[in-house]
Formats: structure tokens, sequence, C-alpha cells
């Protein structure tokens, strides 16, 4: 080999050595796919503010959002690698990394939070007429849990039979839930509502039927609180329906999340970042946001025991 080509190899070879070393530090995933909920949910209003926050941010990337059926569903859909963020609940969350309830003998250890985004509290509505007014007169009732799938159909399932109530479970969509209360055939549904508020699918079911929130004693707070990780309670206001009376019921971080094996660091810190720096969209959307903390919720949920992505993790400690 001539000195030149000698030369020549040399310098091939240092280039490869520096693109080796520069890239775990700088590369980022070109396609960034978010799995939400059902469309008419406003969580699903506020994942679409997200993937324009995440591409002002990153606009060198392809965002989108996808309907699904929320937590459960997002988790198993990781897990088949169908989308790279998923809405998750954090006791839902929790359940999937210690192979527990819906995730039993199929624990998903990779599962890390990148955001916190809202804390929900679980809207259990009735029909007004159907003589209900607590969790335990649903007993033997025909009633929805929530979207299959969803954060809201394992809490309320799990919480209840903590309780030992036992309604007759109604599995459906938000729309058949709605339409089942409506047509009488069923007595209420559980959903997420967004913050401390009820969700746009109760506020259009209140256009045409007269409902009520039901919650939660305080011994049967405890008992919930006692058997499952990530969750509070929570007092949602007089009012919040034209003469409803307070009630207490379950309260959760929602975060996006994702799998170790799925998202990089340097991704993970990128759409941190974005969703902190251009969180106005998200605010835009649901305008309770305003007063959200965005860090102190990413690393309450780390703290409750849903990890965070080394990456986002590496963000979020930087704030102030």
């Amino acid at each position: 080999m001539t000195r030149t080509k000698k030369l020549a190899a040399r310098a091939f070879a240092f280039g490869a050595f520096l693109a080796l070393a520069v890239a775990p530090a700088s590369a980022q995933k070109s396609s960034i796919t978010l799995g939400s909920t059902n469309s008419t949910s406003s969580h699903y209003a506020v994942a679409v503010a997200m993937s324009k926050a995440i591409k002002a941010g990153m606009p060198n990337a392809n965002v989108s959002v996808i309907e699904t059926g929320a937590s459960v569903d997002n988790t198993r859909r990781l897990t088949r690698n169908e989308i790279d963020l998923g809405l998750i609940a954090v006791d839902t969350g929790i359940q999937a990394i210690n192979g527990t309830g819906p995730f039993k003998d199929k624990a998903v250890t990779d599962l890390v939070s990148v955001y916190a985004y809202d804390v929900s509290v679980l809207n259990i509505a009735v029909r007004a007429d159907s003589g209900v007014t607590n969790v335990s007169e649903l007993q033997g009732k025909k009633f929805n849990a929530g979207i299959r799938g969803s954060g809201a159909e394992v809490l309320t399932r799990e919480s209840f039979s903590i309780l030992g109530i036992e309604p007759v479970w109604t599995p459906g969509t938000v729309q058949d839930a709605s339409e089942g209360i409506q047509n009488r055939q069923i007595v209420g549904y559980a959903k997420y509502g967004p913050g401390t508020g009820i969700d746009a699918t109760l506020r259009e079911l209140l256009t045409s039927t007269e409902m009520r929130l039901i919650g939660f004693d305080k011994a049967q707070q405890e008992k919930v609180l006692a058997k499952v990780k990530g969750v509070g309670f929570t007092t949602v206001s007089e009012n919040i329906i034209p003469g409803q009376k307070a009630v207490d019921v379950p309260v959760v971080p929602i975060v996006y999340a994702t799998r170790l094996a799925v998202m990089d660091d340097q991704t993970a810190y990128n759409v941190a970042k974005s969703i902190y720096e251009n969180r106005q969209t998200l605010i835009d959307t649901w305008p309770h946001l305003k007063n959200f903390n965005f860090k102190q919720q990413a690393l309450l949920a780390d703290k409750l025991g849903f990890p965070l992505h080394p990456g986002a993790k590496r963000f979020w400690e930087s704030l102030p």
C-alpha cells in the first residue's frame, strides 16, 4: 500500500470512529407515534396538542397521534413496538412493571415515563333517575367500567373488587356507554376527567340526560389506598354538575411513557424538553394546565414507582 493510500485509510478509520463516538449523544428518532385514547375523549384533544409541541421542539421529526384503548392497550402496543409514546395512568404503569393485575406474569420491566401532563380524577357518573347515590349501590346494576383496556376500567374494577361491589359489567366504547345510559340500558359509567373536572363525553351526555357523580366514603378510601399503588383521593367540588354534592373520588397522575428498548436517551430528553418549552400549546387546549407543575409531577410519578426514562429525568432534574 502506498503512503497516500495508508493516510487515506487512516483518515477514513478516524472519521468512522468519530461518527460512532458522536452518534449516541446526538441521535434521535425521526418518527414518533403517540398512542392516546378514544377520539371522543378530552385526553385525545390534548394529545394532538402534544404532537404539535413535540414537533415544534423537534422540527425534523415526524410526529403523529393514533386513537387507542388508553393505558392497558398502550402498554401492550409498546411491547409490540406499534407506538413510541403512550398515555398511561401511573397505577396501571406500576402494575405493568410489577407484572400484576392485567399484566400478571407478563411484566414490562423496561416501561418508563417521559413526562406527566395531568392528574386526573375518576368520574363515576350515573343517571339521576337511577336511585344510585354511592358506589355500594351499584351492586347488581348494569354499569360500564370504562373503555376496554383503559386505566379507568382497570382502577374501577380493581377498586370495586376490593370493596366487594359486583355490578353487572357492561363492556363497550365510550359511545356504547353513552348510548346505553341515554337508552336506560345501563345506570352509568366510569371515565377519567381532565384535572378535577368532568370529561367532554359527560358534558355532552348532560345535554340530554340528568346525571350525578358518586364517590367513596372514608372507609372505602382506606381499603383502596391500602391495596392500590399510585392512587390517591381528592374531592370534586359541589355543583360541578348543577345541584351536585361534593364527592371523594380516586385521583391518578397521568403520563406519556415508552420503553427503554423503544426510545433512546437523546430522544427522551428532547421530547420532555419540547413538551415543557412548548407547554402553552397544551394550556391553550386545556386551560387548567396553566398551574400544572410539569417537573414536580414527572418526578412524583418516578417517586410513586413509575420510573422516569434516564434521558427525560436528565431534563426534568436540570430545571430549577
